[in-house]
């Protein structure tokens, strides 16, 4: 069928989906979603993490397309440039053109596809460094290689100059926008569209609903809480959270920290060297570990604080979650969370790696009050004012069909 008799069709590729978490995963499927809502036929592309997924799927009535290398390994990625390449043509009558959120490696199989069958591709980074090739710098440090030297500089280069040629960039943040233009993307072709957040789901539960919520989470009704969501990975702060937490509930013994997510196939994946954290010193009764869930929403009403001590972030989706819950939010104001938040107004902020002044903060948040509910209160109105799913997916609606046109 052609573009012109079915409306338009977007193909959305990312190397991880649902029912792996992660920011970059809730926005695929939020974006997808919101296609669908709005009548935009999208279809998704992913790797089969586990062979237990299903090849062939839907998820919420999305078309989902896993392709091989199927199982748990970093370096399976790579096995997408042929895989998400026989895909992409296979399903070409589906789509006009192509969203790749987190281009490092689908940018090129997209861009050859995308080439030969006439259909433009739009890129977005979902982390920090994809351009530049900064992303690979823990792995390539295993093999005694830098992204900035030869030959992976070389490398890059080529890469580079293959991925320029997408119709446009999508930059979440300004860190990300200037990583573009310091790779020479063109400033006509960079868009700036932030990552969204559902109002209607994330926000403020009633008093009723909280004790309800804390009930069947299995959290006491007495106690404080302070949540974090994401990745349980090293650069989200974490070895400095829970040093500053052993601060914390030496003064508030009824304070709980509940860290929500897991590991999940990143690099710096820290969930082990943090469990040990919390058995050799004592916190098993004030830290509490979920793993990966798919209710964070509801895990972020019943709490009464949120925690996100990233040392680097090219957004920050937990965040803006947060702030739509009408939680008081205390982070570290890095990279993309400068965009986010506006410090003493709408959150609470500390240095990257400062355990005492998070500590600090922790404790201030925790201790309520009404200059703490003002902070909450503004985070709520910033989320609708700027980060709503109904503005951010009609923004790309817009974008995509423009470039569709052309």
């Amino acid at each position: 069928m052609s573009g012109a008799a079915r409306g338009l069709g977007v193909c959305i590729m990312t190397e991880t989906f649902h029912p792996v978490t992660g920011g970059g995963e809730t926005q695929a499927r939020a974006l997808a979603e919101g296609f669908k809502a709005a009548g935009v036929g999208a279809h998704v592309i992913t790797r089969r993490t586990d062979r237990a997924l299903r090849a062939t799927d839907t998820v919420a009535g999305i078309p989902v397309h896993r392709t091989g290398p199927t199982g748990r390994g970093h370096l399976k990625k790579w096995g997408m440039l042929a895989t998400a390449f026989v895909a992409l043509v296979k399903l070409r009558r589906h789509y006009d053109a192509i969203l790749v959120c987190g281009f490092r490696v689908l940018g090129i199989p997209a861009l050859l596809a995308g080439g030969l069958l006439g259909k433009p591709c739009v890129f977005k980074s979902d982390s920090q460094g994809e351009l530049s090739g900064r992303f690979f710098a823990a792995g390539l440090a295993r093999l005694k290689l830098r992204h900035d030297r030869f030959p992976v500089s070389l490398a890059v280069r080529a890469r580079n100059a293959l991925l320029r040629r997408a119709a446009r960039f999508v930059a979440i943040s300004s860190v990300i926008e200037r990583e573009y233009l310091a790779c020479g993307v063109p400033p006509a072709r960079i868009v700036r569209i932030p990552n969204s957040v559902d109002p209607a789901k994330f926000r403020p539960a009633t008093r009723e609903e909280k004790a309800s919520l804390r009930a069947r989470l299995a959290i006491p009704p007495q106690r404080r809480v302070a949540t974090f969501t994401g990745r349980l990975v090293t650069t989200k702060g974490l070895p400095s959270l829970l040093r500053a937490w052993r601060a914390v509930v030496a003064e508030h013994t009824d304070a709980l920290l509940v860290l929500v997510g897991g590991g999940g196939l990143a690099l710096q994946n820290c969930e082990e060297a943090l469990h040990c954290f919390v058995r050799e010193h004592g916190l098993e009764g004030s830290v509490r570990f979920t793993g990966s869930v798919e209710n964070v929403h509801e895990y972020l009403q019943a709490s009464d604080v949120f925690v996100f001590p990233s040392e680097r972030e090219a957004f920050g989706i937990s965040v803006i979650e947060a702030m739509a819950c009408g939680l008081p939010v205390v982070t570290t104001v890095v990279d993309g969370i400068r965009d986010v938040v506006r410090p003493g107004v709408d959150a609470l902020a500390v240095e990257p790696g400062d355990d005492a002044a998070l500590a600090a903060a922790l404790a201030r948040a925790l201790a309520g009050g009404e200059a703490i509910a003002a902070l909450a209160a503004a985070a709520r109105a910033r989320v609708l004012e700027q980060f709503s799913s109904a503005r951010v997916v009609t923004a790309y609606r817009e974008l995509l069909a423009e470039v569709a046109a052309r």
